[in-house]
């Protein structure tokens, strides 16, 4: 079982390890080459009043100083309104060279952290960090039983060839990975909010400043007490503005300097978890530790070796033994899990009956439900847990589940369960799981529990469902499992666009931007930088929490991170929790709300045509979508709404939009006009048109309501039946995506 812990994961990110060491191996070398680069005066030589009495005196147009971990200390200034930078001596305050970072290092740094793919990649990065950390941990055991024991790892290893080298490079270098893979798993965990992140807020700005006449920098009480060892950056104030004060921040912690009386007016400590976290950074990177970077560097670039000696190693040993055990086998299991489910939610509800039933005894097998078998001829039991996805139908991993059941041959002694996940506020509550039941049940098979339903994900009826199964089958099943919804933040509404009132649909499209803590003045330079959202695109989900709401209702976003807002399209719903409540908002105001990521709804990348297709709110992450088309591939929009005089959504960007060419095409429909059209009616019209897109290799993206996606599905099968294909072929090749509701 170690063994297989520790090969298969290996073998199936092999090539993404294999980036990740040599680009962090490269990363490695910038804090020794900055370190190089930089004057780095004795402890005690400088203060930080010296310092930046000596650079404004060669940069009188200074407005901030920072020193990098590495020691380089630069200056950034503006000389005859123009903004600039230097590495600077700081025995001198002299420039040594402009700074820049290197456009190298920033495309070696990218490629390392998302391999260049944003969100999906950062995501993918982390789990990469994961992955070497169980390969150092499950490689160390291994380790120690080949050699018998801890102590025998510091003796010579037997053998040769490929597996000699695989363990002798493994023993050099395992220490470094694997400080590498845990500090890389926590920032990544961090990153995507699955660990607490400790904010930097800062001090509040000092209610009483002197407001006397400045005094020169370099005779500032506060300043000359910091040594330069210490100094991590200094903010000047704002010119002409007496009431303004310096910025400090120190190793220790930051704080504010009256510019006239030179008196530390506030200063905060920097917070055990803030130290923490940049500890785990400088562990991570090197910074500040430019030695610690050459030895993992060192490290990292014994991954390809140690890739292409263990796939020498498991393609010997398959060789030899056959096959690789997994999944309990369909023909051996004793008890069969079945999922159906769209955002992998339920899938964790399945690990966790796996575990507890392996744990009982008994040899399980689970999948996909649209993996079911033709029959299961050594099991006895029988679980589907699925969601329901929209209005009653199957999730994206059971759309075939009723298809193959037609042809499934259930033994006599099979007994079956179906848990249903869902929330019960919608009308259609769990009805895809009613549905199962209901054909399982006609197929003759025996029902070992009544057709239980999850609302909400709710731990306890899991687990009390867990307890009634465990006393059918006479063995106790502890089913523990609790999806918790990632931490909200709050969410100020800067701007909203209302449409559709005359329609009677009415539509709103509302921005909003990260509310800043507290109220009255807080000076920009306290949120630079500070990381308050994870980021996101255009398609992925805001997550609204409704007051008295206990579920969140999620809205596709129309902007990007970029663009520096969160920008959805929502239309009220009578009777609508949520979009009453969103409706309600003014300016201002602030709601709860978190980013969940929805990488399967983004347009292909290339200049291969994207037909985007909607109506209504739907036409949000559209506009999105063509937002970001900087690039200007061929992108064209079939938009449906009632009245171009009352709900033309985004009507001024979307012309900016053909005129700029980000958008090749606008084709609308609008139902209470004159011409009475729907979206469906303009691509028919088009049909000749849009089938030779889709033969050139165009994507199909749909966003509206459930009928309207419906129609156009069955208008697209029209068109393309004589190129002898269909949506679901399309769907297969990532080549239509929906996002509907």
């Amino acid at each position: 079982m170690l063994r297989q812990l520790h090969g298969l994961p290996g073998l199936l990110v092999a090539l993404f390890l294999v980036t990740l060491a040599v680009t962090g191996a490269v990363l490695a070398l910038a804090p020794a080459m900055d370190r190089a680069a930089a004057v780095i005066p004795a402890a005690g030589e400088v203060s930080v009043a010296e310092l930046a009495g000596r650079v404004v005196a060669h940069y009188p147009g200074t407005e901030q100083i920072v020193r990098g971990p590495s020691g380089g200390v630069v200056v950034y200034y503006n000389r005859d309104g123009r903004p600039g930078a230097d590495l600077v001596n700081p025995l001198t305050g002299e420039g040594i060279a402009p700074y820049e970072p290197s456009a190298f290092f920033i495309w070696i740094r990218d490629l390392h952290r998302s391999f260049l793919l944003d969100d999906a990649g950062r995501g993918l990065a982390g789990v990469m960090a994961a992955v070497m950390l169980l390969l150092c941990i499950s490689g160390i055991l291994l380790l120690v039983r080949r050699t018998g024991g801890w102590k025998a790892l510091l003796r010579p290893f037997a053998g040769s060839g490929g597996k000699r080298i695989h363990s002798e490079l493994a023993r050099f270098a395992v220490l470094g990975l694997l400080l590498s893979a845990l500090t890389g798993s926590y920032m990544s965990a961090q990153r995507f909010g699955l660990l607490p992140e400790t904010p930097e807020t800062g001090p509040t700005f000092p209610a009483e400043v002197s407001g006397g006449k400045p005094a020169p920098v370099a005779t500032l009480g506060a300043l000359s007490e910091v040594d330069l060892s210490e100094f991590r950056e200094l903010v000047f104030p704002y010119p002409d503005d007496p009431q303004d004060v310096y910025s400090l921040t120190t190793s220790g912690g930051s704080g504010f300097v009256d510019q006239a009386t030179g008196e530390l007016l506030k200063y905060q400590p920097r917070s055990g978890g803030s130290v923490f976290q940049q500890w785990m950074i400088s562990l991570h990177t090197g910074e500040g530790l430019w030695w610690l970077g050459l030895i993992l560097g060192a490290a990292a670039l014994t991954v390809p070796v140690l890739s292409v000696t263990g796939i020498s190693i498991w393609w010997r040993r398959r060789r030899s033994s056959g096959q690789i055990p997994d999944n309990a086998d369909v023909s051996q299991a004793e008890a069969i899990i079945l999922v159906g489910s769209e955002g992998n939610t339920t899938r964790g509800f399945a690990r966790e009956l796996h575990g507890s039933l392996n744990k009982a005894g008994f040899r399980v097998h689970c999948s996909e439900m649209n993996a079911l078998a033709d029959h299961y001829p050594q099991a006895s039991l029988l679980f589907v847990l699925t969601s329901t996805y929209g209005d009653g139908d199957a999730p994206a991993s059971a759309r075939r589940f009723m298809a193959r059941l037609s042809d499934f041959r259930g033994e006599k002694t099979l007994k079956y369960a179906v848990l249903g996940f869902g929330d019960s506020q919608f009308p259609n509550f769990c009805q895809f799981a009613l549905d199962v039941d209901g054909a399982l049940a006609s197929k003759g098979l025996s029902q070992l529990q009544t057709i239980e339903l999850i609302d909400r994900c709710s731990a306890t009826q899991f687990s009390e469902w867990g307890d009634k199964v465990g006393e059918l089958i006479g063995t106790p099943l502890s089913l523990s499992h609790d999806p918790l919804p990632p931490p909200t933040v709050k969410l100020e509404l800067v701007e909203r666009a209302d449409y559709g009132l005359a329609v009677q649909a009415p539509t709103s499209i509302l921005r909003f931007r990260a509310a800043e803590p507290g109220r009255g003045r807080w000076p920009k330079f306290l949120f630079r930088g500070r990381k308050i959202l994870p980021p996101f695109d255009a398609g992925d989900l805001l997550g609204v929490m409704p007051p008295h709401g206990q579920a969140a209702r999620f809205y596709s976003l129309a902007s990007s991170a970029s663009d520096g807002i969160l920008e959805i399209c929502v239309r009220k719903q009578p009777g609508g929790l949520c979009s009453g409540y969103l409706h309600e908002l003014r300016p201002g105001d602030c709601i709860d709300g978190f980013i969940r990521h929805n990488p399967g709804f983004r347009p292909a990348t290339g200049n291969t045509p994207i037909i985007l297709i909607g109506a209504g709110a739907g036409i949000g992450p559209l506009t999105g979508f063509i937002r970001k088309n900087t690039e200007r591939h061929p992108m064209y929009l079939y938009w449906g709404g009632r009245s171009s005089q009352s709900d033309f959504l985004y009507q001024p960007e979307l012309g900016r939009y053909l005129e700029d060419h980000r958008l090749t095409a606008l084709n609308t429909a609008f139902s209470r006009s004159d011409e009475r059209v729907y979206v469906q009616d303009k691509l028919r019209q088009d049909q000749i048109a849009v089938r030779q897109m889709v033969e050139k290799g165009a994507q199909i993206l749909v966003c509206g309501g459930r009928d309207m996606a419906a129609g156009v599905m069955q208008v697209i099968e029209d068109i393309l039946e004589p190129l002898r294909t269909d949506v679901e072929t399309l769907r297969a090749e990532g080549r239509y995506l929906e996002d509907v509701y």
